[in-house]
């Protein structure tokens, strides 16, 4: 039975659109969103435009999400777009399994391979079987070719083979070209309502969470978190307690963990990455550059090449980031880090010479304050109850950059 697009929405209600951005790898995060986006426009019997432009998807299963998509009980159209857009891999798959898809001149559609970027596309692959076995069954609806391109296809040619179905060069010429098209949906032939001068378009975004969840969920994003989170850590060695950097750097490093969860990984090549940091910055710790640190600089070159060896190119490491990676921890930990070990050694010499030594609160400490000692103004710390602001002190120990100070009965100090 014929049925409209909206034939179930009440006569009073006006018609809604909703539109779906999809930009960038679809993770486990933009699946979800998607598919909830999906969920939610059925309730409301909304069409439901996804804007696409994917390089395939990670982790996910690519024909199953595509299926939801065929499964849907409202009008799902897909626009490719705006150029130079793709949809490539599981992405080529939404475009198969939609009820309507529109690509902009300058985007393009293709190739299949690899439909899950999790690891690079090989001969008898069965992810590429099912896609195709479901390609046959979705081609019977919507009257689409059974196959997909073997390479990357321009949208002039993917019109002509009818893998899309018109073009538009943006969203809002989309929603009036398509607006009145019949279309065949899996609940019967539907009309289109969307364009926008007479129906409510709404707009889903990710929310934040899944845009961190997203953005570290990426091989590049891990391997610059993890190479910060070390060496945030690291410079905490050469610091006394502990500062915004170590704090920073165990951040980073929990936020690289959740992806390695999410991102199949070479153990021996995170290991060599691991090691290859704390060799370098072992050898600051012996306050030298030598054979460490050239041990720590190849394990280092070699983690960051094998650590996501397996992955698609797409999503690669690139070849240049493990080049400035390299010529920078070379820099931070061979020279950096150096000078901030020395800089504590000097300070904290300088301050085991403040011990037995009298100044003066510039402030009241209660129990920290301002100590004038020795020419320089500290950080003190009264041992035993405050202090008013300028009594004579003592120096009896110290923590860190903290002075820690008690009165001092009588007398001058030593820097009036």
């Amino acid at each position: 039975m014929a049925v409209s697009a909206l034939a179930a929405t009440p006569q009073h209600q006006v018609p809604s659109v909703y539109v779906v951005k999809v930009d960038g790898v679809i993770d486990r995060p933009v699946a979800d969103y998607l598919i909830g986006s999906l969920e939610d426009a059925e309730r409301r019997e909304s069409t439901l435009v996804i804007h696409l432009d994917t390089p395939g998807t990670l982790n996910v299963d690519p024909v199953a999400l595509a299926e939801r998509v065929f499964q849907a009980r409202v009008p799902v159209v897909v626009w490719v777009g705006p150029a130079p857009a793709h949809a490539m891999g599981g992405g080529l798959l939404l475009v198969a399994s939609s009820d309507f898809a529109v690509v902009a001149p300058g985007a393009g559609t293709g190739p299949l391979r690899p439909l899950d970027l999790s690891h690079r596309s090989s001969e008898g692959d069965p992810l590429v079987g099912r896609a195709e076995r479901a390609a046959g069954r979705w081609a019977a609806r919507t009257t689409r070719p059974g196959s997909f391109p073997p390479i990357e296809e321009p949208g002039q040619v993917v019109l002509d083979q009818g893998i899309v179905q018109d073009f538009a060069s943006t969203l809002g010429q989309l929603l009036r070209k398509v607006d009145g098209r019949r279309i065949q949906t899996a609940g019967g032939p539907a009309t289109l309502h969307t364009d926008p001068r007479s129906v409510v378009v709404r707009f889903h975004e990710l929310g934040p969470g899944r845009r961190v969840l997203r953005t570290v969920a990426a091989p590049v994003a891990i391997y610059v978190l993890l190479l910060l989170g070390i060496a945030g850590i690291a410079f905490e060695l050469t610091q006394a307690g502990v500062g915004i950097a170590g704090i920073a750097g165990a951040v980073a490093l929990g936020l690289a963990v959740y992806g390695l969860v999410v991102v199949p990984f070479s153990p021996l090549g995170l290991g060599l990455l691991l090691g290859g940091q704390v060799l370098l910055a072992a050898d600051v710790v012996l306050r030298r550059l030598g054979l460490l640190s050239l041990a720590g600089m190849g394990f280092l070159v070699a983690g960051s090449v094998l650590v996501f060896v397996g992955v698609a190119p797409a999503i690669d490491v690139p070849v240049w980031l493990i080049v400035v990676s390299a010529l920078g921890s070379f820099l931070y930990y061979g020279f950096a880090l150096t000078v901030a070990q020395k800089s504590r050694e000097r300070i904290t010499t300088r301050q085991r010479g403040l011990v037995g030594l009298v100044g003066e609160a510039r402030g009241p400490l209660a129990p920290d304050g301002p100590v004038f000692v020795k020419g320089t103004m500290w950080r003190g710390k009264a041992m035993d109850g405050p202090i008013p602001a300028g009594s004579r002190v003592r120096v009896r120990g110290v923590e860190g950059l903290i002075l820690r100070v008690e009165p001092e009965e009588g007398g001058r100090g030593d820097d009036g």
